[in-house]
C-alpha cells in the first residue's frame, strides 16, 4: 500500500474509531450490555483532531442524545463496519482494541487508550492495516476531542 494512502486512511479512520471509544460501558463481547445511568461523555457538537504519520486532521460531528448508545456502542461508519472485542471504560480511563472492515474488504486493527471526561477526551494508540496479505506495524496515532456545545449548529454533520 502506498504511504499516501496510509496517510489519508489512518487519520480519518482512527478519528472515527476513537470518537466511539470513550462512552461505552465495560464490554467483553460482541453485544454491548445496556447502559445504566448517563454515558461517560455527553451528546452535542464535538470537535476532534487526529494525528498520524505527521498529518493532522480536525473534524466536527453532532451526536443527538438518542444516538449516543448507537454512536458510542460500536461505531460503524458509511465506510467501515467495526467490532471491539476488547473494551474497558471506567473511572475516566478507557482502553479498546478492535477490527474494522470496509465494504471493499480492507481490514484495519485499532488499539487505543487514554482518558476522558464528559466534555473531552484524549487517546494514544495506533492502527495496523492489512495490505498485500500482511499486517503493517501499528502506525502511531492520537486524538484529542472536546465538546464544543450542547446544541448543534444548523447544518452540522450528524452521526
Amino acid at each position: 500500500m502506498k504511504s499516501s494512502a496510509l496517510i489519508r486512511l489512518v487519520p480519518v479512520l482512527v478519528g472515527a474509531l476513537l470518537l466511539a471509544a470513550p462512552a461505552t460501558a465495560p464490554f467483553a463481547g460482541p453485544a454491548a450490555p445496556a447502559q445504566s445511568g448517563p454515558p461517560p461523555v455527553l451528546a452535542g457538537y464535538w470537535e476532534y483532531t487526529t494525528s498520524a504519520l505527521g498529518q493532522r486532521d480536525t473534524e466536527t460531528k453532532c451526536v443527538r442524545p438518542s444516538e449516543i448508545n448507537r454512536f458510542f456502542g460500536g461505531l460503524s461508519t458509511r465506510h467501515y463496519q467495526c467490532t471491539y472485542p476488547v473494551r474497558q471504560v471506567g473511572s475516566g480511563n478507557a482502553r479498546f482494541e478492535g477490527n474494522c472492515t470496509s465494504r471493499s474488504g480492507r481490514r484495519v486493527r485499532v488499539r487505543l487508550n487514554g482518558t476522558y471526561q464528559p466534555e473531552q477526551f484524549s487517546f494514544r494508540g495506533g492502527a495496523s492495516i492489512r495490505a498485500a496479505g500482511v499486517w503493517t506495524p501499528y502506525i502511531p496515532a492520537t486524538i484529542n476531542a472536546r465538546r464544543l456545545a450542547a446544541q448543534c449548529p444548523a447544518g452540522a454533520e450528524y452521526f
